[in-house]
């Protein structure tokens, strides 16, 4: 039992770790993109998904990665089509939102935000594949909702 705990602690400081690394290449890649990234105003406009007609997909190491940074005692629900981390217009994550927060920007290029989304969940895909552990890709409020499932 102990060795297996080990085990599972293991496995999610190397995954939190490769997430953040995986964020980091986000960031470097929206940097040396230049215009086709766009320039956020960080209007929270894009939070309200039902308003914005568009939805927040998420994938577990993401998931996990957020619930590290909050504990896992406040993650919340989404009872809305408002993310619920966005408070007052700011997202309250920042640090730890998810990589389609990190590379959307209203005034970016969709050709370029598609690829580097693509980009990201082959990264997210390969790092599922090498830790052994599914990999599920489902809409924020599914996933906020109804954690166990993830």
């Amino acid at each position: 039992m102990v060795a297996g705990c080990k085990e599972s602690k293991r496995i999610h400081r190397t995954e939190l770790r490769k997430v953040a690394e995986i964020y980091d290449w986000i960031e470097r890649q929206l940097g040396s993109a230049g215009d086709l990234s766009g320039q956020c105003d960080a209007c929270g406009r894009c939070c309200d998904f039902d308003a914005y007609d568009h939805r927040l997909y998420v994938t577990g190491p993401e998931l996990m990665y957020l619930a590290a940074g909050l504990d896992v005692e406040k993650l919340r629900t989404m009872p809305s089509g408002r993310c619920p981390y966005n408070i007052d217009g700011r997202c309250s994550v920042y640090e730890y939102r998810f990589a389609g927060c990190r590379i959307f920007c209203c005034k970016g290029d969709a050709d370029f935000q598609s690829s580097l989304t693509e980009a990201v969940l082959e990264k997210l895909k390969s790092l599922c594949a090498e830790l052994e552990i599914p990999y599920l890709y489902t809409d924020l409020a599914s996933a906020l909702n109804n954690p166990a499932a993830v």
